[in-house]
């Protein structure tokens, strides 16, 4: 029996997992943390705080209580994992908008994948600027960028079906992270987010 390439990332999917129903997640490499916080528009600070992320859901409940949620989650938590740098949005979704991530990839490659069950879900990839492949992985027919194909091998051996006609998936976040496994060699299980991360406030614009 061949393994599930999914297995890793089924604990995104449902409703009662630590990030809920709405969350960012990306992954660039070319910055250190405190340059991707400064950059996703946090304060620019000799020594970014650092907290784990029980505390980092409370800032963002409490924002998001706030706000009634209409502005995202208004914080986010980085941490270095081998070559790149991990951003977490929890209640966000800023990395996925196409603007931000070109932005972000500045000087850089970034890959970012976002859960939002009242709007789109969404994957990115960017390289120094230039938007390469975006869709929304309950849609991975409908791509744009410079290279939309970019990533069909690689999307295909996941199950998300890169035909314009193709079958829609029905675990599409966890296979939507999978591919960014993919792209980034970096596999976003439970575990990267068991140490401290640094935080930056996002409640102002993004770089």
């Amino acid at each position: 029996m061949q393994p599930d390439p999914l297995a890793p990332f089924r604990w995104l999917e449902g409703h009662r997992g630590p990030l809920g129903d709405i969350f960012c997640v990306s992954f660039c490499r070319g910055l250190d943390p405190a340059e991707l916080l400064r950059r996703f528009g946090a304060p620019d600070t000799p020594a970014p705080e650092s907290c784990d992320l029980d505390e980092l859901l409370s800032r963002v409940g409490e924002f998001v209580a706030e706000t009634r949620g209409g502005d995202g989650g208004g914080h986010v938590g980085v941490v270095r994992v081998g070559d790149w740098s991990m951003a977490v949005e929890p209640w966000g979704w800023r990395a996925t908008l196409s603007d931000v991530a070109t932005a972000l990839s500045a000087g850089a490659e970034f890959v970012a994948v976002s859960r939002h069950d009242y709007a789109e879900d969404g994957f990115v990839h960017a390289v120094d600027g230039e938007l390469v492949t975006a869709f929304a992985p309950y849609t991975p027919g409908r791509r744009h960028g410079s290279a939309p194909d970019r990533w069909t091998a690689a999307m295909a051996e996941v199950g998300l079906d890169p035909r314009p006609d193709g079958q829609r998936h029905d675990h599409r976040i966890a296979a939507a992270f999978a591919l960014a496994a993919k792209a980034t060699g970096v596999a976003f299980t439970p575990e990267v987010l068991a140490g401290p991360l640094l935080v930056g406030d996002l409640r102002g614009p993004a770089a």
